[in-house]
């Protein structure tokens, strides 16, 4: 039983999972809607593309999500503009500008003459969430799940069928914006945590490895908050005792649960 309790007799430790769960919560109903649209590849993408937002915001001293937010329309702009040249083409478009943009942020983050902290946007601390930083986790977490709430039966219709989504009430542009919107917002709830390069582990790992499980959309919900919470007690543990990164560890886990129950999924008959 000591082993179990004391990694939360410490305050940081106790931060730390409650932030986690915050994270676990809006990336497993979120997760599961990024799967059903297939949209993994792209919020690999919009984490990247908006990194040097983020990074931009943390100098300027202003939000996080102001910047995320500016980040992501700067990617969207380069995209269309470099994406209307016939001899460049979409796909090489969205490669050159998500690659540029992440490398950008990257220097930024680790130049010099940047003040000391900025990397942990990259790879994030969750051992060192504040009461303040969880509070705004929480809140954000709060309007995301709300909007998802608000915008659940036009993400039903337009995930069942886009082409007749308008009859079903459905608007597929604005639920595609609305579901990025979203996503964007989560990552920057995940950055200060796991960091901009580890979050997609727990936005989308838990929902993968529950859409192995279920094919209907609340059970399925409900087995990737339990996945990401699990995962995230799990890392924990494995950082406390190994003394491996936190954020590293959670990430860790997520994927080795996923291949796991990919394995089991492939052994049933």
């Amino acid at each position: 039983m000591h082993v179990l309790v004391e990694p939360w007799s410490h305050g940081f430790m106790q931060r730390a999972v409650a932030e986690l769960a915050v994270l676990g919560i809006v990336g497993g109903v979120l997760g599961c809607w990024i799967v059903l649209y297939r949209l993994s590849f792209s919020a690999e993408s919009l984490a990247h593309a908006l990194f040097p937002g983020l990074v931009a915001a943390a100098l300027l001293g202003l939000p996080l999500l102001l910047g995320g937010a500016a980040g992501v329309l700067v990617a969207a702009a380069a995209v269309a503009v470099f994406g209307a040249t016939p001899a460049i083409g979409r796909d090489t478009s969205v490669a050159v500008v998500i690659t540029s943009l992440f490398g950008l942020g990257v220097v930024l983050a680790l130049s010099p003459a940047s003040p000391p902290g900025l990397g942990q946007l990259l790879f994030g601390d969750v051992l060192g969430v504040s009461s303040s930083d969880l509070l705004v986790s929480t809140l954000l977490a709060a309007g995301v799940l709300g909007a998802l709430a608000a915008l659940h039966r036009q993400l039903l219709a337009v995930g069942f069928d886009r082409g007749s989504a308008h009859a079903l009430g459905g608007r597929p542009l604005f639920v595609d914006l609305a579901l990025l919107g979203l996503l964007a917002a989560a990552i920057v709830i995940g950055v200060q945590s796991l960091g901009n390069l580890l979050v997609l582990a727990v936005l989308v790992g838990p929902a993968a490895t529950a859409r192995l499980f279920a094919r209907r959309l609340l059970p399925m919900m409900g087995i990737a908050v339990a996945i990401a919470l699990a995962c995230s007690v799990g890392g924990l543990y494995l950082s406390y005792y190994a003394d491996t990164a936190a954020g590293a560890s959670v990430a860790a886990v997520a994927v080795a649960v996923y291949v796991l129950a990919r394995a089991a999924y492939h052994r049933q008959p």
